[in-house]
């Protein structure tokens, strides 16, 4: 049988137990990729017998789902390529399975101009890893004095608005910026912590900070932020995202908020439902994080989130931090971990404990992330790209940060045993990543 990247148009990736959450199909099947796009899906292509012309690829019952979308990461180009490259990232991305990357604004300099956009975007495709879709910077040089000029951002190619790890702290800054997405039907990404409660903190407020002698950043900083763009969206009709929610309140907030018809979503990280605030342990700076690590009753609620549907959707957070800037006392250290490759086998502990359904766990990284930025992958469908990744949902292994491709290593879940491996990724129809065992 052909390899994977013998020259041919039509590729058939057969006895595969095909996941699609888009569809709800879960069954043995097969995928033809003609070129770049899905050509033809279903249990009638996998009867093993290659059509003509075509390469056969045996993906041995494991599950084909489509290709993961990281709807929030930091990838450090331009300015800070010594933490993260484009390049770097893309090979850690695809041997988790992702083939897509929405970036943070926050490179030096600032996406806030077209220019930054058409960068991102140019050297993405020159280097055919993982596609990269670059938000928009809401203010100008993140500096949450001025508005961005979103509407130009847009055009060029920005698939929403943020200020990354900066609060949109001011409330008129907030209100225009919610108005104009009302107008242009954009989409607004919010890092909720009211800079002036989380102050110099710098993990959770509570017993376990007080026993270390850190200063806390109180649940409070997040809940207020969140119940306060509540009440704007409400003012402008606007639509606001807030990433990476860690409180039971200020989910218990989105739930309340949805309920009303608001249109607002959410997405959590994988740390916020895997681990708590004890991970910091000794003053483990891997568990230093932006929102800091909760309480273990947050987590619970965060989970619960996701079961109800309150959460949209789970992103990697990925925040690649030097080996200089974690070795450092935790008070000092920069906050952020890499979670390219771990939002996969992370996001499987939710089936694996019986929280969710396999269906549910790949909805809410592949389908649910794509229909909320507007993107095209995330579905399994002909005419579709042809972006997909082959995993073992059952293999174990274990996080080691030397192993991992990112640039930096900090992974909050150095140690931490797993499972699930990707085996295959193919992006627009290209094996971009295959395990070598």
């Amino acid at each position: 049988m052909a390899g994977p990247n013998t020259p041919s148009t039509l590729r058939l990736y057969a006895n595969a137990r095909i996941i699609d959450p888009a569809s709800g199909r879960d069954e043995m099947g097969g995928i033809l990729c003609n070129g770049e796009t899905i050509a033809d899906i279903g249990p009638h292509l996998n009867n093993g017998k290659p059509r003509a012309n075509s390469v056969l690829i045996d993906c041995k019952g494991q599950c084909l789902v489509p290709g993961l979308i990281d709807m929030r990461a930091y990838l450090g180009e331009p300015g800070e390529e010594h933490k993260e490259t484009l390049e770097t990232a893309g090979r850690s991305a695809v041997a988790g399975g992702i083939t897509s990357i929405v970036c943070l604004p926050n490179t030096q300099p600032v996406i806030d101009d077209m220019s930054g956009v058409e960068f991102v975007a140019r050297r993405a495709r020159k280097l055919g890893l993982s596609k990269v879709y670059p938000y928009g910077a809401v203010s100008k040089n993140l500096e949450g004095r001025e508005i961005a000029e979103l509407g130009m951002l847009k055009e060029a190619g920005a698939v929403a608005f943020t200020d990354g790890f900066h609060t949109i702290a001011d409330i008129q800054l907030m209100q225009r910026a919610l108005s104009y997405a009302s107008t242009f039907g954009l989409l607004i990404v919010q890092h909720p912590e009211e800079p002036g409660l989380a102050g110099s903190g710098v993990m959770n407020t509570g017993e376990t900070a007080t026993r270390l002698g850190l200063t806390g950043i109180p649940r409070e900083a997040e809940i207020i932020i969140v119940e306060r763009d509540i009440r704007l969206v409400e003012m402008t009709n606007g639509r606001l995202h807030f990433a990476h929610l860690s409180t039971a309140d200020s989910i218990d907030a989105v739930r309340k908020a949805k309920a009303r018809g608001l249109a607002i979503t959410c997405d959590t990280s994988p740390p916020y439902f895997a681990l708590n605030e004890l991970a910091v342990g000794d003053y483990r700076t891997f568990a230093k994080l932006s929102p800091p690590l909760r309480m273990e009753f947050d987590r619970q609620a965060v989970i619960e989130g996701l079961k109800d549907g309150t959460i949209d959707a789970i992103a990697s957070d990925h925040c690649p931090q030097d080996e200089e800037s974690k070795r450092l006392p935790f008070s000092e250290a920069a906050a952020g971990g890499v979670g390219l490759e771990t939002l996969l086998p992370i996001t499987l502990e939710l089936y694996h404990n019986g929280h969710l359904s396999l269906l549910q766990a790949f909805d809410l990284v592949t389908r649910r992330p794509a229909d909320l930025l507007g993107l095209e992958g995330g579905r399994l469908e002909i005419g579709r790209p042809a972006d997909f990744a082959v995993v073992d949902t059952e293999r174990g292994w274990k996080v080691e940060d030397k192993t991992l491709r990112s640039k930096s290593k900090n992974s909050p879940f150095d140690g931490r045993p797993v499972q699930g491996r990707v085996l295959m990724t193919v992006i627009d129809g290209r094996v971009v990543f295959q395990a070598e065992d």
